[in-house]
């Protein structure tokens, strides 16, 4: 779920792939999204980290990739375990993510992968630019049209035949307020179905759907439904 807005302006120039730079401005810092993750920064990870079906998500798009592949990481968070794993299997990897804690923990932690501090929402990316985009639990703090038109701009931004793999909370909720990991948080979802088709929709065809249950290591956390796609663009 890491996915906010904060306060800085982007001073590295656009990374290929990423065109235009990104604003964020005091007030953007004040939205909900970047303050919950700012404030659980390694706690998140540590809680996740014993996922067993986001190691197996991405183990299968990594039996797509071809070496060297270039990846977009949406919600990078701390970089683990995503941008780590596909890095250290000797991919190009662009992590952007709007918590400045979350981009500097990664930068950190995994050197072999590129970080920006972003918001997908108003990033361009331009056509065919990356061979496979991830978003994994990055969707779930924008609003239902949001999460279209992120999904429909990662299948434009993946080259034709390239992957998208996403995970998220499937649950039929809007803009429901709750505590995540003792941080207050509102939330919006789709129910499994609708979230396939939306993604279906984006012009993607869903090679595999894997429906798990995983509780957060975490004294707060309780069971959540996770849902991991994973799909491709058609090739032309």
């Amino acid at each position: 779920m890491a996915n906010g807005r904060a306060a800085a302006g982007v001073a590295r120039g656009a990374p290929p792939g990423v065109t235009g730079g990104v604003v964020v401005t005091e007030e953007d810092r004040r939205a909900p999204a970047a303050e919950v993750f700012d404030a659980l920064g390694l706690e998140y990870e540590r809680a996740f980290a014993g996922s067993a079906p986001h190691r197996a998500s991405l183990g299968r798009l990594l039996e797509l990739l071809a070496p060297g592949s270039r990846v977009l990481d949406v919600g990078s968070g701390t970089g683990r375990p995503t941008a780590w794993t596909l890095a250290e299997a000797g991919h190009r990897v662009l992590g952007v993510d709007v918590s400045p804690v979350m981009v500097e923990l990664a930068a950190r932690q995994v050197p072999g992968a590129e970080f920006r501090l972003a918001d997908i929402r108003g990033t361009a990316l331009p056509e065919a630019s990356f061979d496979a985009a991830c978003a994994y639990f990055s969707l779930l703090q924008m609003t239902r049209a949001e999460q279209t038109a992120v999904v429909a701009k990662l299948a434009r931004a993946v080259r034709p035949g390239g992957t998208v793999a996403l995970a998220t909370v499937p649950l039929d909720v809007e803009d429901v307020e709750g505590v995540f990991m003792g941080q207050p948080v509102r939330v919006t979802s789709f129910a499994a179905g609708a979230f396939t088709e939306m993604v279906t929709g984006a012009g993607l065809t869903v090679l595999s759907e894997e429906h798990e249950v995983f509780t957060p290591d975490h004294p707060e956390a309780v069971p959540e439904p996770h849902l991991f796609v994973l799909a491709r663009r058609p090739a032309r």
